[in-house]
């Protein structure tokens, strides 16, 4: 900020008692520098105040700091007011600004020595303890920090900034529950602290709580329209079932900042809750065309293309995930359920095994495996298969019957009698296969 004339500058604390104290300067020197200052000769404004600092009187050594932190000379107003401060000890509002300016300079240890010098007695000890909890808070010393601002607190209980800093207190270490009592004390006098809008911390203590609908009116209540805020505000609004809300908030969010790729899935996702299946197959490819290499955004479009009945196009999104990472279990999973579908078992052999041989080895691919060389009549290699899916797989009766019956029809009984053997445990009910096993016994038998 650049001073335009000298009423915006604050009077001295001792100005009554030093009007005459030393020979002074006029202040058409302070005006001067101002005006140059205003023009753009900074150089010269800031000449003109050091010129007339050697022989300005305390008042108007007190108004050149002002001048100097204004303008961000923070060493001259520092030498200045630690001057000041030597021969006016008690006068704190002095402290107050040499704080500011330790802290500033990230000198927090010398700020918080400051400001504990300033007693109960004097008019700045609440701001020096609201000044001080915040220095502790930063320090992680969330205890004295927040004994700081309950002593705060009592001197004035009705202060809304100190439940507000109550409440980012215990916001900042996560106590949610404990923050809302204090912002919402705090936001019945000003609904804005700072460059903080307390309903927005209003909303995301209630969200974070899982309160989405309490959430939600306070989202609905800010004024705050940065991407973060509506990715959350929307998302909220989602978890609530308004998905008119989410669709219309994230909508906007893409609109501002097309590059927010995380709400194109969510928005998509919302779409086609509401049945409108081409919007959300629209949002997804336009969330591609910003995050190529998304697997998860590719394997939503190709579910979408699908449930369009655009085969062709739904393979090729599915694909193109499992390209990205093989180890993307989930398109492959989906991958081998559609092909499955069609029938097309060969097509179901290549992609598992292509998988398999990147690494990428898993129980149920093992098992897929085998179901697509059973169909195929490749015996021996589904053999294999179900075999190096068994013990993955012994405790699941599907896989159990599946297996046991494929034994059978390869002609080894004997396993087959153990597989199904290890079936019945968890399946004791199974009438079929019991009654397999009696013949099975009676025959071996004879």
């Amino acid at each position: 900020m650049i001073i335009t004339d000298t009423e915006n500058i604050k009077p001295f604390p001792y100005r009554t008692t030093l009007r005459n104290n030393g020979k002074g300067v006029s202040m058409q020197g302070i005006e001067e520098a101002i005006q140059f200052m205003n023009e753009g000769k900074s150089d010269k404004a800031i000449d003109t105040l050091r010129t007339e600092l050697s022989r300005a009187n305390d008042e108007e050594k007190y108004t050149i700091a002002e001048m100097f932190l204004q303008w961000g000379m923070t060493d001259d107003a520092q030498e200045i007011l630690q001057d000041l401060k030597q021969k006016y000890p008690e006068e704190h509002e002095l402290t107050i600004m040499l704080a500011e300016i330790y802290v500033d300079q990230e000198q927090d240890e010398y700020a918080i020595d400051l400001l504990n010098e300033i007693t109960e007695e004097s008019e700045e000890y609440l701001g020096a303890l609201v000044q001080l909890a915040d220095l502790y808070q930063s320090q992680g010393l969330f205890e004295v920090a927040e004994q700081k601002l309950l002593a705060a607190k009592d001197l004035a209980p009705n202060e809304p900034v100190i439940d507000f800093g109550l409440g980012e207190l215990a916001f900042s270490q996560g106590e949610y529950q404990k923050s809302i009592p204090y912002y919402e004390r705090s936001i019945r006098r000003n609904s804005q602290i700072g460059e903080t809008e307390i309903p927005l911390r209003l909303a995301e203590a209630y969200a974070m709580l899982g309160d989405y609908e309490q959430s939600l009116d306070y989202f609905q209540a800010t004024t705050d329209t940065s991407p973060d805020v509506l990715f959350r505000y929307g998302f909220t609004a989602y978890r609530s079932n308004r998905n008119d809300i989410a669709m219309r908030v994230w909508k906007k969010l893409i609109e501002e900042d097309p590059f927010y790729q995380s709400a194109y899935p969510l928005l998509a996702e919302a779409q086609e809750l509401d049945g409108l299946i081409e919007e959300a197959y629209e949002t997804a490819q336009k969330g591609l065309k910003k995050d190529e290499f998304n697997k998860d955004l590719y394997l939503q479009a190709g579910k979408l293309a699908f449930r369009m009945e655009n085969k062709l196009e739904g393979y090729q999104l599915i694909r193109q995930a499992i390209s990205l990472d093989p180890g993307h279990r989930e398109s492959v999973v989906f991958l081998v359920e559609r092909l499955k579908e069609d029938g097309d078992y060969e097509a179901i052999k290549d992609v598992l095994e292509h998988i398999m041989e990147m690494n990428e080895i898993e129980p149920m691919y093992q098992w897929e495996l085998a179901r697509a060389n059973n169909e195929l009549e490749y015996f021996n290699e589904a053999l294999n298969g179900y075999e190096e899916a068994y013990n993955a797989f012994k405790d699941d009766s599907d896989f159990l019957k599946e297996y046991g019956y494929f034994l059978v029809e390869e002609g080894k009984v004997n396993e087959a009698h153990t597989v199904f053997s290890r079936y019945l445990e968890i399946e004791p009910t199974d009438e079929d296969v019991r009654e397999f096993m009696s013949r099975f016994e009676a025959n071996e038998g004879e």
